[in-house]
């Protein structure tokens, strides 16, 4: 027996009430899951502000101390929220090193007159706005 007949055995045999809870589980994974892309683009549109006032005042893309900073708070709010930490701190770095990635574009566009162009809600950050 293949895989998916396997699993279409079992599936036949899964009481309709637990397919129904599979499915407003999987239903409320799905709504937490376009929360949280809508709260990172949010995100994104402020670290991308920050990346250009920061472009336009020479100020440097990252901000160790801030990230530092960062990185403990996030990890004491998994502990709190029953999160793993190292899971929050690899999530956090992520967007720290796509947020550096943007604001070193941003740095770029303005240094050669094209600053706008980096102007999409993902292309805006650095370092220091990660945590921001």
């Amino acid at each position: 027996m293949t895989t998916s007949n396997t699993n279409e055995a079992h599936s036949g045999a899964v009481d309709a009430d637990v397919r129904a809870e599979l499915t407003r589980l999987r239903d409320s994974i799905d709504n937490i899951d376009a929360a949280v892309v809508h709260m990172l683009a949010e995100r994104f549109k402020c670290t991308q502000r920050v990346g250009h006032l920061k472009a336009a005042h020479q100020l440097p893309a990252a901000d160790p101390t801030r990230e530092a900073q960062q990185i403990n708070r996030l990890r004491g709010l998994a502990e709190s929220a029953k999160l793993d930490p190292a899971f929050a701190e690899k999530l956090l770095n992520f967007i720290i090193a796509e947020v550096i990635r943007h604001h070193e574009r941003i740095a770029d566009d303005t240094l050669n007159g094209t600053a706008g162009t980096a102007g999409t809600a993902g292309t805006a950050s650095t370092a220091a706005d990660a945590g921001e």
